[in-house]
């Protein structure tokens, strides 16, 4: 079989680049952020293949043709849009992904809003992504990989269209549990279309066993095998093969950058504003999953039960702006400023030591790399998680390897970093402060072992070891139709070299 015929098709909600006008108004191009972009541009560059996403505007012109064509061109991969109105942004995104599948999918019903009008939008929106794939001559021989809650419904959308393409889905969230999941008015529908899928694939062996239960609740007649990882299911005549893949970062490029000596001269200027204080980092996109609130209370029961720690140690709140079209993150984010505001006000003194120092704005990457390195301790307690790539990314930049990791039990991380990390349930106020009094307390031989230990499963499991074995699911009785990069990792005889 002649590999060079076997595609790779990447489709997210958006590209990898963000298209904006600049004050000339022409468009121009920013590059993406996260884990996903950082997996699989790599991968794109390396043999080629299609990204295909929302561009981030509504508008449509010949210009913005242009742009897409020369930043493919310069990606060494193409970039296909999809065209969507500002009301398929409203209903689709703004809607039915973010105001019915991410509450619903963190353990939040209240916060749902099952509009109809929400799920017609998210039909017709998945059925766009689906005609974009088809118009850009899709193969039967191309692999096409779907990335995350928004398009749940492309696979099935794509075999109405008649492609036979193999697929492939990796949800990057949490998956319900029944009594959640059947709550949605459209989770038989969901189901269905998740199971139109070649492969799906899920963050965590919970995630997935969530999945298996609501399917067996939906569906008498699917029938699962297996064990381990991987598992099947007969649908009907087809087999869908469902697994459990824990997204990682670039340690090696993490571990890199943050040993610059650009970065030790911005650690050097932070620790000159907090001189003889331990540093506790909290560090969050602003969304009612993170338990930020949570997270000030405990540090508010700390400096009370605690107070021979008041000025030996300080939080750093930062909080990445997202989402502010939605009423309830802007409530959210007044309410973090008012409770900074109460534990500066109770425990702050004049011309002294701040409690809690809150930063509200996008960091560059330099500024990221010197917060992870400056901090002491890391406070990580999402209320629910997928994985939660900032842990991973605290611990790769922690080179020194004499800091502690404070991390939810809710979080994906959490059954990776377990042994090194010190679990706490995010609800529990006082177990949390209990948590950073113990961690500032730690001497360094113990948080030296606890670091190194997390941060040498980091680097053996890291994003390209995401992608290969993602891929040898998918192509797991012929993998040799894929071929997968050569650098920085490679498949030699069947197996992914330790790094």
């Amino acid at each position: 079989m002649d590999a060079k015929r076997h595609r790779l098709i990447v489709v997210s909600n958006r590209l990898p680049l963000v298209f904006k006008r600049d004050a000339e108004g022409e468009w121009h191009a920013e590059s993406g952020s996260g884990g996903l972009v950082s997996a699989l541009v790599p991968v794109l560059r390396n043999r080629g293949g299609t990204w295909i996403g929302w561009p981030g505007t509504s508008e449509a012109d010949g210009e913005l043709g242009q742009a897409l064509s020369e930043a493919s061109d310069e990606a060494g991969y193409m970039l296909r849009p999809v065209s969507l109105t500002a009301e398929d942004v409203r209903d689709f995104y703004l809607g039915f992904s973010n105001e019915v599948v991410w509450p619903l999918f963190h353990d939040l019903p209240s916060l749902c809003n099952f509009e109809p009008a929400y799920w017609r939008a998210y039909q017709s929106v998945n059925r766009k992504y689906a005609q974009a794939i088809v118009d850009n001559q899709v193969r039967d021989t191309d692999f096409i990989w779907v990335h995350d809650y928004h398009l749940m419904n492309v696979a099935l959308e794509l075999r109405l269209l008649k492609c036979m393409a193999r697929t492939g889905f990796f949800l990057h969230i949490p998956f319900p549990p029944p009594d959640l999941f059947l709550k949605m008015p459209w989770c038989r529908q969901i189901i269905g279309a998740l199971l139109a899928f070649d492969l799906v694939g899920f963050q965590t062996l919970r995630d997935r066993r969530n999945f298996v239960q609501c399917v067996r609740a939906l569906d008498s007649q699917v029938e699962f095998e297996g064990r381990g990882q991987m598992i099947t299911a007969r649908v009907g005549t087809r087999v869908v093969r469902i697994g459990a893949f824990p997204i990682s970062i670039d340690f090696k490029d993490y571990a890199r950058r943050a040993a610059a000596p650009e970065v030790a001269e911005k650690v050097a200027d932070l620790r000159r504003l907090l001189p003889k204080c331990n540093l506790v980092l909290g560090i969050d996109r602003l969304d009612y999953t993170k338990g930020i609130p949570h997270r000030l209370r405990a540090f508010q029961s700390l400096m009370q039960r605690h107070p021979e720690l008041r000025e030996r140690i300080s939080l750093i709140q930062v909080v990445v702006p997202s989402r502010v079209d939605i009423p309830s993150y802007n409530d959210l984010k007044l309410n973090i400023e008012q409770l900074v505001a109460r534990i500066n006000g109770e425990f702050q003194r004049p011309g002294g030591w701040v409690p809690v120092w809150y930063v509200y704005g996008s960091l560059t990457s330099l500024e990221l790399l010197a917060y992870y390195r400056a901090a002491d301790i890391a406070l990580i307690t999402p209320l629910k998680d997928g994985m939660n790539l900032v842990a991973k990314e605290y611990c790769a930049c922690s080179v020194e390897s004499d800091c502690a990791l404070i991390l939810s039990q809710f979080a994906g991380a959490a059954s990776q970093l377990g042994e090194g990390a010190l679990l706490v349930n995010p609800f529990d106020i006082e177990g949390v402060a209990d948590a950073i009094q113990q961690a500032e307390c730690m001497d360094v031989g113990e948080r030296r072992a606890r670091m190194r230990r997390m941060r040498h499963s980091i680097r053996r499991s890291d994003i390209y070891d995401w992608v290969n074995t993602f891929m040898k699911a998918a192509f797991a009785s012929d993998l040799s139709a894929f071929p997968l990069p050569e650098h920085p990792l490679a498949i030699v005889d069947g197996e992914v070299p330790a790094l």
